[in-house]
């Protein structure tokens, strides 16, 4: 399986992209985990990778979407942007996770990333404004990756995201990333209605056929402002994904990727971790995306690098969440998010300003954590890399999780 995946990079891939692959994200990003190991034992904070919501306007209608979409458009300024990730930058980082919205709505985002050449931007897109030019543009400044969602057959994607002929209109700009030999990747949240279209083989052999080089499965969450429950995972299915991932990631030449477990299958919450944390369109630093409050802001004057390690409710988020469960601290205890955000009088940061009554309305859920039913990595590559580089950083020990 490595091999044919040596060979699929070798002959599909533009090799340039490769090596800004290989140096912006494998090399700096893992001396950014490095750094943030470091930082850690010194009492300071901020975490290696970081996701941007660079604004909230889309062209689709999701179910159980969280962003406020249909609101007035606002995005992160450019030179906020610039700062933010130089002082990044200046903290040991290299990788961007840049959400939406609809990030390619956001008119200045590739000029913004231009200016950026040293680090590495993965774009969580639904692929419908990703025309020809602009995937060329992304294969000039080659530290790109497009992160295509798709969610299923025609009929069910209409269905998922409101909208009608939506996943031919995705397979454009999915085809339009794979002409210009771009690092693309495709994306699905995995709910009740698509868990059987989108997790099996024959989908994973139609995207290797296809030159997509890397997928992701994301688990459904059920918030925002109409969060449709009926669409959350049995734990059954959530065990089901998990082992699906954990086989196939030794069958087939394609990376799959998680972020919910390390290299034993215990679970874990990256926000949970402090290995990432969400900036919102607003410039809010967020828990997470699904965590619309907020005590701290990109545009406060003093260094990122100090606001991070100095936020009281950040820290308590973190420590709350570690010490409650290993698995999503919004799922299965959203009474303990609320005390959280009330006991730094953390505002609401969406344009609705109904986050708060929406966390009153949750009932308790299962998420990734299901203690003694662990299913550890079999592939040898993401069982080191994982060990190394992606794990929980000692968040769950003192509290025996």
């Amino acid at each position: 399986m490595y091999l044919k995946m040596a060979k699929r990079v070798v002959l599909e891939t533009d090799k340039r992209l490769v090596a800004k692959f290989l140096v912006n994200f494998g090399l700096k990003g893992a001396i950014s985990v490095q750094r943030f190991k470091s930082r850690l034992k010194k009492g300071e904070y901020f975490p290696p990778f970081l996701y941007i919501s660079v604004l909230n306007s889309c062209n689709l209608r999701c179910q159980g979407c969280w962003v406020d979409v249909s609101a007035k458009q606002e995005k992160i300024p450019a030179d906020n942007m610039h700062r933010l990730i130089r002082e990044a930058e200046e903290a040991g980082n290299s990788f961007f996770g840049i959400l939406g919205g609809e990030p390619f709505m956001h008119k200045e985002l590739l000029d913004i990333l231009a200016e950026h050449p040293n680090c590495y931007f993965q774009i969580f897109t639904n692929g419908q404004l990703i025309t020809e030019d602009k995937a060329r543009q992304m294969r000039q400044l080659g530290n790109i990756t497009p992160l295509i969602s798709i969610e299923g057959t025609q009929w069910t994607s209409d269905v998922r995201r409101g909208k009608s002929e939506v996943l031919s209109k995705t397979m454009q700009g999915v085809e339009n990333c794979l002409k210009q030999k771009l690092l693309t990747g495709i994306s699905t949240s995995l709910c009740a209605n698509n868990f059987g279209e989108m997790l099996n083989e024959q989908w994973l052999d139609r995207l290797i056929d296809m030159g997509v080089m890397y997928c992701w499965f994301h688990t459904y969450r059920p918030v925002g402002p109409d969060p449709k429950p009926e669409l959350a995972l049995t734990p059954d299915q959530q065990k089901q994904i998990r082992e699906f991932v954990v086989e196939m990631r030794c069958r087939k030449p394609i990376a799959i990727i998680d972020a919910y477990y390390d290299h034993n299958g215990q679970a874990l919450c990256p926000a949970a971790t402090g290995i990432s944390h969400h900036i919102s369109p607003w410039g809010d630093i967020e828990p997470c995306p699904i965590v619309q409050f907020a005590t701290d802001n990109i545009r406060d004057s003093r260094p990122l690098k100090e606001v991070f390690t100095s936020s009281a409710y950040l820290r308590d988020f973190r420590q709350t969440a570690a010490k409650a469960t290993r698995g999503c601290i919004v799922l299965e205890r959203p009474d303990l998010l609320k005390e959280v955000i009330l006991r730094h009088s953390a505002k609401d940061g969406t344009a609705r300003k109904s986050a708060m009554a929406e966390l009153n309305a949750m009932t308790p859920k299962t998420s990734q954590y299901r203690k003694g039913q662990e299913i550890p990595e079999k592939s040898f590559a993401y069982k080191i890399a994982k060990k190394l580089f992606f794990h929980d950083f000692g968040a769950y020990e003192k509290y025996g999780l």
